[in-house]
């Protein structure tokens, strides 16, 4: 048996909503990086704006259900 970590599968595939960030109204709260079940939201500094691992992301919309300033809207996938 094979072990494998939760890096190494990409879920990215499963997704037909995808979050896209509007940095100018991004306020830099990382509420979307706290509420993101599949740590699909990545900073990789504070200060930095938040941008998304789309290879982890399933598309479930919480991180724009939870961006107050409204910065982050779910776009359909291309066919």
């Amino acid at each position: 048996m094979t072990t494998r970590t939760t890096e190494d599968m990409h879920t990215g595939t499963w997704r037909t909503f995808r979050p896209v960030i509007d940095a100018e109204k991004c306020v830099l709260c990382y509420s979307c990086w706290k509420f993101c079940p599949d740590l699909s939201m990545i900073v990789r500094e504070e200060g930095d704006y938040p941008s998304v691992d789309l290879l982890h992301c399933k598309g479930c919309g919480i991180c724009a259900n939870e961006c107050r300033p409204g910065a982050i809207t779910m776009e359909r996938e291309p066919l």
